[in-house]
């Protein structure tokens, strides 16, 4: 049998309880009037009793019912309430529960007063419409000339006669129940031209903040009474804590929402719906700052660990809306959110994402392109573009519309066609279209979506290029049969760090970079012809993601990041202290070495043993290319080269 409990209510904090205790308990939530029942409008399972008790009338109540504990969640500011209410429970031998609203610090500039006829003290001795949100019940204490009043009550036949009694006129009475957002109280203040806001310290959860948000615009005076001492009672998150032990109360369910492009008319219903019943929004404020039509409290956050902390820590929080830009599955944070959060209780609610809101407004189809997110990412975005006939790009702080278009232009690919959206969704909408070049110079939004059409791309890369592809000179250059090799004994992964250890002509590490678009190439060259050649290759063949280190090795590996792929075409000598270098910096790296003379094949074989490479092989490669003599062709043999691979390594104790 279910225990009999009693909340007053009322307030959203007695909202709250009373959705958690529904299904709990044998649930009766008191309120004092028809206005009072709004809140609970939609809450099953519940008996609700509307009406006032003097303290005789609840003894009656409380020993007729029978409760096992009542909960006293009315407002901070009703004491004779909840002094009746622990008179008449004391009396009958019952346990109360008295909820405190947490204390709100002192707002800077305001003048803090302890009563109504304090701040009428106060009023009287300055001039200008005063606007009150204190409610109906003292109106008469402030004592200030009507005229100069403006009075925002509940819509009740009471408030009304309220403020007809103290001489306030009807036109400038504001009947409406809460909650009001900042931009509601801002419009009230200056549809009243109000110097003065008078209000209650009545915390978060009535609506404190957004008021005097809204005086700071209006530069209004802020009055504000101050909260009756509260010493004996539970905070929200404590209350629960406490009833949890006791009662099985509703999971804490977390609602992951991609809210779309920015502009709330494209949250998706379901979306919209979640966030009207949560209980606190979490999120960028870049994004909170776009719902304005939510009115519980949020927490500015994006990361998934602080995230669950802030659940932890408020356990009043039974259903949690966290939300990002865009759509949750399209380069989100919800892949990292949902790990994090393991274990609780979720739902996924996409949005539409900006790349697919671009293409509607382009009137383009979208399945036959890429995408590539550049929000605090390194990606080859020029070789994408260079190869892809139709790619989106979602841009950033750092990798701005104009610095991607100014990259194109640098390596050659200035013809290629662009759509650069601007606050898609917005009023302030933009898009502009146009070529690379042509935009180039232009300023654009930080976070745009960019579209390119490459009419032009080249849409499939071997392995072993053509040398004549290449830009060259005296510098050596690992031959294309060799180059095929070497590759698929490498074996890059998409994502691959790559050292291309005496790189040459670069030949190697354009190759590699095609082969890990998604990783970073490290050629490393000490030769400054070599160099200039590596520059110049790295630019015809668009592959951004080659980063040219000058200098010798071992000594220039020191500062580059682990690799988990090394190709050594060079070692000047320093071959045992080059492979020493790689795997103080990742053991598991996968190295290959290409040599053509005997002395260097003797060292890679005594490395091998010294580091105890558990994989070692050698592949000997004899390359004769075809040439004509007259009517017939001969062979023309090309050095041969020995290619070893070596992998699982361990540096010598």
């Amino acid at each position: 049998m279910k225990h009999k409990l009693c909340i007053f209510a009322g307030t959203t904090e007695g909202r709250q309880l009373a959705s958690l205790l529904k299904d709990a308990a044998d649930l009766t939530a008191c309120v004092a009037t028809e206005y009072g029942e709004a809140p609970l409008d939609g809450i099953e399972n519940i008996h609700i009793k509307t009406g006032r008790m003097d303290t005789e009338q609840m003894k009656a109540f409380f020993t007729a019912e029978g409760f096992a504990r009542i909960i006293d969640a009315t407002h901070p500011y009703a004491t004779e309430v909840t002094g009746n209410i622990a008179a008449a429970a004391k009396h009958c031998g019952i346990r109360v529960m008295r909820i405190l609203r947490e204390a709100q610090g002192a707002v800077p500039g305001a003048v803090y007063v302890d009563s109504a006829k304090q701040a009428g003290e106060y009023l009287n001795d300055k001039d200008g419409t005063v606007f009150l949100t204190t409610g109906a019940k003292e109106l008469a204490d402030y004592g200030v000339d009507p005229a100069r009043l403006w009075a925002r009550v509940l819509p009740s036949t009471a408030s009304i006669e309220a403020c007809q009694a103290a001489g306030i006129p009807l036109s400038q009475v504001i009947a409406a129940q809460g909650p009001f957002s900042d931009e509601m109280n801002l419009a009230q203040l200056h549809m009243s031209g109000a110097k003065y806001l008078v209000t209650k310290a009545s915390g978060k959860n009535g609506g404190f903040e957004e008021k005097i948000a809204a005086a700071r615009s209006a530069g209004a005076q802020i009055i504000i009474i101050g909260v009756p001492p509260q010493t004996e009672g539970y905070t929200l998150d404590e209350a629960i804590g406490v009833l949890e032990k006791e009662y099985t109360l509703q999971t804490q369910h977390i609602d992951i929402i991609g809210i779309g492009p920015g502009d709330v008319q494209y949250l998706v219903p379901e979306a919209k719906k979640a966030l009207l019943s949560c209980d606190a929004v979490i999120g960028a404020k870049a994004v909170t700052d776009t719902l304005d039509f939510v009115s519980v409290p949020v927490y500015h956050e994006y990361k998934g660990a602080q995230i669950a902390a802030i659940l932890a820590a408020h356990p009043s929080i039974r259903r949690a809306a966290i939300v990002m830009r865009g759509d949750i599955g399209f380069f989100s944070g919800a892949k990292n959110l949902l790990s994090a959060l393991e274990g609780k209780q979720m739902s996924l609610i996409p949005g539409i994402s900006s790349a697919v809101f671009l293409a509607a407004r382009l009137g383009i189809s979208w399945e036959d392109a890429a995408f590539l997110s550049l929000h605090g990412r390194e990606e080859n975005m020029v070789l994408r573009a260079a190869t892809t006939r139709k790619l989106f790009v979602l841009t950033d702080s750092k990798n701005t519309p104009q610095a991607i278009l100014q990259k194109l232009c640098a390596y050659g690919c200035g013809a290629i066609e662009v759509a650069v959206g601007e606050q898609l969704s917005y009023p302030q909408e933009r898009i502009t279209r146009g070529t690379a070049a042509a935009l180039a110079a232009e300023n654009f939004a930080a976070l745009s979506v960019l579209y390119l059409e490459n009419r032009s791309a080249v849409t499939s890369c071997t392995s072993g290029v053509k040398d004549e592809s290449f830009t060259r000179g005296k510098v050596p250059m690992t031959k294309a049969e060799v180059r095929a090799v070497t590759l698929s004994k490498l074996a890059p992964c998409k994502d691959a760090v790559i050292w291309d250890v005496g790189a040459g002509t670069g030949s190697v590490s354009i190759e590699c970079a095609y082969a890990a678009p998604e990783g970073q190439v490290y050629a490393v060259e000490k030769n400054e012809e070599a160099i200039a050649l590596i520059q110049k290759n790295k630019v015809k063949f668009k592959t951004d993601n080659v980063h040219i280190i000058e200098g010798t090795a071992p000594q220039a590996l020191a500062s580059l990041p682990a690799p988990t792929h090394v190709f050594i075409g060079g070692s000047s000598g320093n071959l045992k202290e080059i492979i020493a270098a790689v795997l103080r910096k990742n053991a598991a790296a996968r190295i290959v070495i290409n040599t053509v003379t005997l002395e260097t094949q003797v060292q890679v074989q005594a490395c091998a043993k010294e580091f105890h490479f558990s994989q070692f092989e050698g592949v000997h490669v004899s390359v004769q290319r075809s040439r004509e003599a007259g009517n017939v062709h001969l062979m023309q043999a090309l050095n041969p080269v020995w290619v070893f691979t070596l992998s699982g390594g361990t540096l010598p104790c």
